[in-house]
């Protein structure tokens, strides 16, 4: 069973429909009054926020490169690693000579 226009205008009572009245004869008044302030505030909100994205694009950038360049590090010291022996034999002439007197 649908509602009824007369069961909302018993429930609103007298205040109610004085109240419904009233917006409708001030809504020509007020929407552009809260249009012209609203707009200005929506439109810095939106300013702030493609403000905030570029900046932050900026950030995820260098801190990936920079992310990069700690990965490169490490890969360079892993095989650096690799290649030199733990013990390393001595070189010198010096030590590989025999002194027999």
């Amino acid at each position: 069973m649908a509602p009824k226009i007369t069961d909302f205008v018993e429930e609103a009572g007298a205040p109610g429909i004085i109240a419904g009245i009233g917006a409708v004869i001030l809504a020509p008044v007020i929407l552009p009054i809260v249009a012209g302030i609203g707009k200005p505030i929506a439109k810095s909100i939106i300013k702030g926020g493609i403000v905030a994205y570029e900046k932050s694009k900026g950030a995820f950038a260098e801190l990936g490169e920079t992310w990069e360049d700690i990965v490169a590090e490490a890969k360079a010291e892993l095989a650096e690693s690799k290649e030199t022996p733990v013990f390393e034999a001595a070189s010198s002439s010096g030590d590989n000579n025999i002194d027999n007197g």
